[in-house]
């Protein structure tokens, strides 16, 4: 997670990197609860044109296609996509690189290297690793977000999340996942954050998150990783299952959708470079859009 330290606001718990967070407080507060032990039955798939946590709920939902892709044409589509980020290089020593950013065999590719970085990049920082990042060009507020991925086999990250630049007086993110698939005590963990940057109110930043422990490695598989995002609640799924609820108090601005893969020195350590190049696959992303913005 993007974390340095989370401050109480609004009835939300309060967390401090690097500690753990009470079980009492993790896992149920009148403004938030984690699901503790394993998912349980799971839903089957009956269609595709619905969330795997929503199978019945006809009616409700329709797609959305700014944000939706299969990944079978081949090749990235630019009219959806941008790879790497106008704002950001990428955490250090990793950059992102374009090239890093791929299609193959129906499945978006962000692959971790390590290798030479570019002069001007070394002297910002950057040093012997590459990255990759990927953005939707559509921003968009509230919606099911849904993707099926598996992430890096090393420990690197593999990150989806959400995140705005140009709402005045705003800057705020919400983590879906941050995993670090072979990072030393993260193989099962499946990292949840909220962040708030600025507010016209005031400038600092604050964080809510928790983690839930998945009774496998996470990049072993590939896994439904899903996000319902509406006025009043943001819930995070997985393989159709509710594993987070958090009350939405600030996250009301229309978010740029990012796939990457970061270095995180600080949090999972740097990969071992015997696991590099590693990738993380994602075989599609579905949004979509309550029909009705009221129910």
């Amino acid at each position: 997670m993007r974390r340095f330290v989370a401050l109480l606001a609004l009835g939300v718990v309060t967390l401090v990197q690097g500690q753990p967070v009470p079980e009492a407080a993790r896992t149920a507060t009148p403004s938030q609860w984690t699901r503790v032990g394993p998912l349980g039955e799971t839903p089957k798939r009956l269609t595709d044109s619905l969330p795997l946590s929503h199978q019945s709920d006809t009616g409700v939902w329709t797609k959305y296609e700014p944000m939706s892709d299969e990944f079978e044409a081949g090749a990235l589509d630019t009219q959806k996509w941008i790879r790497n980020m106008s704002w950001w290089k990428g955490r250090q020593p990793a950059f992102f690189k374009a090239e890093n950013v791929t299609v193959e065999k129906g499945q978006l590719l962000l692959t971790m290297r390590k290798e030479a970085v570019p002069e001007e990049f070394a002297k910002q920082g950057y040093l012997d690793y590459t990255s990759a990042a990927v953005h939707s060009r559509d921003r968009t507020c509230y919606g099911y977000f849904e993707v099926k991925a598996r992430p890096m086999d090393s420990g690197g990250s593999s990150s989806f999340w959400f995140q705005q630049d140009t709402t005045p007086g705003w800057s705020t993110e919400i983590d879906v996942f941050e995993i670090g698939g072979k990072a030393k005590g993260h193989e099962n963990k499946y990292h949840m954050n909220l962040h708030v940057f600025r507010t016209p109110a005031e400038k600092r930043h604050w964080s809510v998150g928790a983690d839930w422990d998945a009774p496998w490695r996470l990049a072993d598989d590939f896994h439904v990783y899903g996000l319902e995002w509406d006025k009043e609640l943001i819930r995070y799924y997985v393989d159709g299952v509710l594993v987070r609820r958090v009350q939405n108090t600030h996250w009301h601005q229309p978010l740029y959708l990012i796939f990457d893969s970061e270095t995180m020195p600080k949090w999972f350590g740097m990969p071992d470079d015997q696991d590099l190049p590693s990738t993380f696959h994602v075989e599609y992303v579905r949004a979509w859009k309550k029909q009705s913005p009221d129910r």
